[in-house]
């Protein structure tokens, strides 16, 4: 059973964001869709091969900690290993640098085999990736000489040190603390929790990028810096010398993605804890949003391509069980038929679909705009297509971890009985992608972060841009009438959001933040819905062209008939969110403590 279609993967690749366009650029000039094809099977083949078959297993047998070291089942282990060696690690990076130059966008295509093969495994490479792309763009030439080389190589693994035990997600409150001594480095003290990756066995070393604040510094999030916080300090080789002062306190035990260590740290425990600078003081939380704003599309990535596995595993079940009949038959000698017949199994497949490939999709598009603002040489096509992403960053994080979660609910519905014990995979799926709406900031506040912030910044050229391009496709619709339906459909969609933002831009200005930002998940919901429309209309207009041009007919009809399914299901529920939003409902707001 295949863990992704490569063919939806090639039809959002080639035939919807044309991506052997980006072989006209320099960048990528020595590629072609040969060379992207080939890392795309190198990756179905590593993820299969070395990742897939210890899914449930690192499920099962999670690690432990014999009170001295990190226990993993060595098949993780040999996973990185194979990863690193593949190239995939690296693929993002230039040539001179050891990378294979891939496009952002073909890489994450890679990268969604791994996470769907086995999501736990694949986290420890996603981290390592992001974490060593921080230290590339802020870190000293001393830094980057000694430890990229060693992440890159998989010798060392990254982390991301933010969440303490008493803060959780409002960093503004963290305790921990960076003292500066005479030998150039800072002595870290604190504690951080769930922090994944933070103590394993499987690369010689570990790179904490710790958030902390030195003293004197500003209060709140002015005043947070950011530290590189090895667990061995190492020689001039790059190997490991002396154990930092950097102890793990705990493992957690979580309900899904149980194969990645999850972690309680203490740094600095007898006062030696070595941390290094990173970039300007109190410049920490800038620093740290490249990584966070990386891990968040890779979050809504890996959210989707779990739920895709999800529906792969349900769909395929739909087919081979017998059970039942259609309601118009009454002859209970007759053969039951495959439950992929009966009508209501078709609507939550549908809802699988429409949700799993519009999320890789959304996902997929975002790698894209990365890749249209890197070989872009206009700073002004580059700004307002920066903005586009830094607008759709919230709704790539969130809509795939509502969603793709929703999705594995509804594969465990179909197998029935069957899907919720462990000798079928979909539970496991649901657990491991649970975890996706949690990851790198809940729902409520990727929510405040797109009303509060992303919608207005630039005047609002993100929302602008969103606009234009959103034009483009219903240019393109309008050569079908078939889809007339839907373009009407999204236009409609678009004058409610912007009624809907003029109305919220009133309720911030005039009544404030506090009941502005109130209902701010479901403006998350109204947004996440349009664009994903939108990216649905988009892949019915490649699939009407595809129609044109191929024989495979009936999986173009499968993206029509998901377009159709998104636009009459799903998209009229913005109606009841764009309400709620310009009546400033107070219902959740006014709710008193004692009253629950």
């Amino acid at each position: 059973m295949p863990l992704l279609s490569r063919q939806d993967l090639d039809f959002c690749l080639y035939e919807m964001l044309d991506t052997d366009s980006l072989l006209q650029t320099p960048r990528y000039s020595d590629h072609s869709r040969d060379t992207f094809n080939q890392t795309l099977n190198t990756a179905e083949q590593v993820a299969e091969k070395y990742f897939a078959p210890h899914n449930h297993l690192a499920d099962e047998k999670e690690p432990w900690f014999d009170g001295e070291q990190v226990h993993t089942i060595p098949e993780v282990k040999e996973a990185f290993r194979h990863y690193v060696n593949s190239g995939l690690l690296t693929a993002r990076l230039e040539f001179d640098e050891g990378g294979m130059q891939l496009p952002h966008v073909v890489a994450a295509a890679c990268s969604g085999y791994a996470t769907a093969a086995n999501a736990s495994s694949a986290a420890y490479p996603f981290l390592t990736t992001a974490a060593s792309n921080l230290i590339h763009h802020f870190a000293s030439e001393e830094l980057k000489g000694t430890y990229l080389p060693l992440m890159r190589t998989g010798r060392a693994a990254g982390t991301m040190a933010l969440t303490e035990p008493d803060t959780g997600s409002s960093l503004a409150d963290i305790k921990t603390h960076a003292t500066p001594t005479n030998d150039g480095h800072y002595l870290i003290k604190g504690n951080k929790m769930y922090i994944s990756g933070g103590d394993q066995d499987i690369t010689d070393n570990i790179v904490h990028l710790v958030l902390a604040k030195i003293k004197g510094a500003p209060a709140g999030v002015k005043g947070i810096s950011l530290f590189l916080v090895p667990k061995w300090l190492v020689d001039d080789n790059g190997d490991p010398a002396t154990r930092n002062d950097v102890k793990l306190a705990g493992l957690l035990h979580k309900m899904g993605y149980r194969g990645t260590t999850s972690t309680v740290l203490n740094f600095g425990e007898q006062g030696k804890c070595v941390g290094y600078l990173i970039g300007e003081p109190h410049q920490g939380l800038k620093y740290m949003f490249m990584m966070m704003n990386e891990a968040r599309v890779g979050v809504g990535l890996g959210a989707a391509v779990i739920g895709y596995r999800g529906y792969v595993e349900s769909l395929a079940y739909a087919r081979e069980r017998p059970q039942g009949r259609h309601p118009s038959n009454k002859d209970p000698d007759s053969k039951p038929i495959p439950i992929i017949e009966h009508a209501d199994v078709k609507r939550m497949l549908l809802a699988q679909k429409s949700y799993t490939e519009g999320a890789i999709a959304l996902c997929l598009y975002a790698n894209h705009l990365i890749d249209r603002i890197e070989t872009s040489t206009d700073k002004e096509t580059r700004k307002p297509l920066q903005e586009l992403l830094d607008l759709l960053t919230p709704i790539v994080k969130s809509w795939p971890s509502e969603f793709g979660p929703k999705a594995n609910s509804l594969a465990i519905q179909i197998l029935g009985g069957a899907g919720y014990i462990r000798e079928y995979p979909v539970e496991q799926l649901y657990r491991d992608n649970r975890l996706n709406p949690i990851h790198e900031g809940t729902h409520g506040i990727q929510a405040m972060d797109l009303l509060g912030r992303k919608l207005w910044q630039s005047d609002g050229l993100g929302l602008q841009t969103l606009m234009g391009e959103i034009q483009v496709t219903l240019q393109q619709a309008a050569e079908y009438p078939e889809l007339t339906e839907f373009s009407e459909q999204l236009q409609s969609a678009l004058q409610r959001v912007q009624t809907t933002t003029q109305a919220l831009g009133g309720q911030l200005q005039q009544q404030g933040p506090d009941i502005g930002l109130a209902n701010a998940s479901a403006f998350l919901s109204l947004s996440g819905h349009v664009v994903v429309a939108w990216l649905w209309l988009w892949q019915a207009s490649a699939a009407k062209k595809g129609l044109q041009n191929s024989n495979n007919e009936a999986f173009y009809r499968g993206k029509l008939h998901a377009c159709r399914y998104f636009f009459r299901w799903e998209l009229p529920k913005i109606q009841h969110w764009s309400n709620l939003l310009q009546n400033a409902d107070d219902t959740c707001r006014t709710m008193h403590n004692d009253y629950f």
